[in-house]
């Protein structure tokens, strides 16, 4: 680092590097700010910021009354992208082989299409939509958040608006549930992103400092027409996408 650098990166850099090659396992004490004054030879305010920077990268956590441990790396779980298009619940079916049991609370409500989401199922702005929204947890954590909006004239009939329920919705799959009313689904296209998650995402799934989110778009065309488009969001450290896309001769 260059000598004009704040000193606290001297620390930062040191135990990212530890962290990183295995030197600091996970789960291990990191040295409390009086140690790190004493070894690098810098004031607690560098301590201190140095600690809150590692915990901002996600590397480290802190516990009241304890100090700071190195995060655990949690194993990648998969998201088998198109292995379930017609389950009712794809999560459910990713994590059942790991003996992961699945719940959700869900909200279906009419509302009206923002101008994002009158853009991706191309219909005029405001336009009239029933919009559900998901939140999947496992162990009693929360794990995934989703949304879901369909034109209001292809939705089944739904129950009383604003209703919140535990477990299976029963509507089905997109895919079945656009059978239902004649609809074939004829392609999904799917977009997929990292970002910063937003403050009300970061509170839904209790997501650490430091850890970004995998969001994926994803839209249900019947030939060219769009006729449901969701966003599915989960902890960038805990979930990746797999993909199996068929070789035609």
């Amino acid at each position: 680092m260059a000598s004009s650098d704040p000193v606290y990166l001297r620390i930062v850099e040191d135990l990212r590097r530890q962290i990183v090659d295995g030197t600091l396992a996970p789960g291990a004490l990191i040295p409390s700010r009086a140690q790190l004054t004493r070894k690098y030879g810098v004031g607690e305010t560098a301590a201190r910021h140095a600690l809150r920077v590692l915990a901002a990268e996600g590397l480290i956590v802190g516990r009241v009354g304890s100090g700071h441990y190195v995060r655990p790396r949690p194993v990648l779980l998969p998201l088998h992208r198109g292995r379930f298009l017609d389950h009712h619940a794809p999560l459910a079916a990713d994590l059942q082989p790991y003996g992961l049991n699945v719940t959700w609370v869900w909200r279906v409500e009419r509302s009206h299409a923002s101008r994002a989401i009158a853009e991706r199922l191309r219909m005029r702005e405001a336009a009239p939509v029933v919009r559900a929204r998901y939140l999947f947890r496992s162990n009693g954590k929360p794990i995934q958040l989703a949304f879901s909006y369909e034109p209001a004239e292809l939705s089944q009939p739904m129950p009383e608006p604003g209703i919140t329920a535990e477990g299976s919705d029963g509507r089905q799959s997109v895919i079945a549930r656009m059978a239902s009313v004649g609809v074939t689904v004829s392609e999904v296209v799917e977009s997929i992103r990292t970002r910063i998650p937003e403050p009300a995402e970061r509170d839904a799934l209790d997501l650490p400092a430091g850890v970004n989110v995998l969001h994926i778009e994803r839209t249900h065309l019947a030939g060219d027409r769009p006729v449901e488009t969701g966003d599915i969001i989960v902890s960038g450290d805990r979930f990746r996408a797999v993909y199996t896309l068929p070789v035609r001769p």
